[in-house]
């Protein structure tokens, strides 16, 4: 707006003094300093008063004040020159410059009746009445023509000003994604590298774990002089650390690329190594639809697959049983055993990354994770998803 507003100053202060210079080399009165120096003086004083607008804009009453004294340095100035020019180019330019404060409203309305009423009553001061067609033939389309010009005028100044404070908008909101695209990002990056934490802890650390056992057996049995238990065990060991493998690399494919797989076939399989690397019997009940997403299949993999290591590593069980099913709204999973048990409050948070990974397997598919135990009473891990 202060762009358009002092080009508009300028083009106004440019007429208004190519006006008196007209006007004093035309007529020979104003050449005297008696009648030279007020006339420069009031024409100075108005042009002056032009660039102060914007001040008292701000403020009703100074307007009126604004517009009288302007009129009475009009007044002056014809009253010195007795020029029509000066009578008409006067008020023309003041009414040009109310409409560019108020607009085509009421407040513009009687700004420029004000100053036409100035120029009219001055013309027939000077000229006498016989000669008012005149004053209305160059009046009155010149009046139309200020007005139509100053009302372009500002709409293309606000229009100006409106893009301005678009183009504004938009580089903050440009600005604002930038930094939200950095934030969402890190936030990417953070999740990713708890799914690989989960993925490592659920392939190899779960897997090493388990041969750590099993050579633990294989060691004890061989200090008792059972040779052949501990070659049973680590042929055991030797089919465990191949299934680890085949779990890391499938894991390491799944960190690549999302694909569908059997759910029942893939818990089942675990299962049925689970039973084989510890000989504690599972009964396992599965009824699933075949629309299951990837994220679903994938949070019950590795909760089924945690909680089995968990019962291998703590639970002393002796039998566990794991039903999952799903209906048009749920999909409940459930995991009993009949093991020592624990008290899940006494478990710190954060210090154990098993129900840590679980936990989050389950908050990102927007179900619910509940653990449920006591010591002696066995433990029971359920988990409920939407489906929709």
């Amino acid at each position: 707006m202060e762009k358009e507003t002092r080009s508009f100053f300028w083009f106004m202060t440019v007429i208004l003094a190519g006006l008196a210079v007209w006007v004093i080399i035309e007529l020979p009165q104003l050449h005297k300093l008696s009648n030279l120096i007020p006339f420069v003086l009031c024409m100075a004083i108005q042009i002056v008063l032009h660039w102060m607008l914007r001040r008292f804009i701000e403020k009703p009453w100074w307007t009126i004040g604004y517009m009288l004294t302007q009129g009475s340095l009009t007044a002056a100035m014809i009253l010195i020159s007795h020029h029509i020019g000066i009578t008409v180019g006067l008020t023309m330019a003041l009414i040009g410059e109310a409409i560019g404060v108020y607009g085509i409203s009421k407040k513009g309305f009687f700004a420029a009746l004000f100053y036409t009423l100035l120029s009219f009553g001055f013309y027939v001061l000077i000229l006498g009445f016989k000669e008012l067609v005149w004053w209305v033939i160059a009046t009155v389309p010149m009046t139309l023509f200020v007005v139509l010009y100053v009302e372009l005028y500002s709409r293309q100044a606000n229009s100006n000003i409106k893009a301005q404070k678009l183009l504004k908008e938009l580089e903050t909101s440009n600005q604002q994604l930038t930094e939200f695209a950095a934030q969402v990002e890190d936030l990417t990056i953070a999740t990713e590298r708890q799914r690989m934490a989960r993925e490592l802890h659920d392939t190899l650390s779960q897997g090493l774990a388990g041969l750590i056992l099993q050579l633990e057996a294989v060691d004890a049995n061989l200090a008792s002089g059972k040779t052949d238990r501990s070659r049973q065990i680590v042929h055991q060991a030797m089919e465990s650390a191949r299934q680890t493998l085949f779990e890391a690399r499938l894991a390491i494919d799944d960190l690549r690329q999302d694909k569908l797989s059997d759910c029942c076939g893939d818990l089942e399989k675990k299962i049925t190594q689970f039973t084989k690397n510890t000989g504690i019997p599972c009964e396992f009940q599965c009824n699933l639809t075949d629309n299951l997403s990837p994220d679903i299949s994938e949070a019950l993999a590795g909760v089924v697959s945690e909680s089995l290591m968990n019962i291998t590593r703590h639970a002393k069980a002796s039998s566990v049983t794991i039903r999952v099913e799903n209906n048009e709204e749920y999909l409940n999973l459930e995991i009993q055993d009949n093991g020592s048990g624990f008290e899940p409050s006494s478990v710190p948070e954060g210090g154990h990354y098993g129900l840590i990974g679980m936990r989050e397997r389950v908050n990102l598919v927007n179900g619910s994770f509940e653990v449920i135990s006591q010591p002696g009473t066995g433990t029971a891990v359920k988990v409920r998803i939407p489906c929709l």
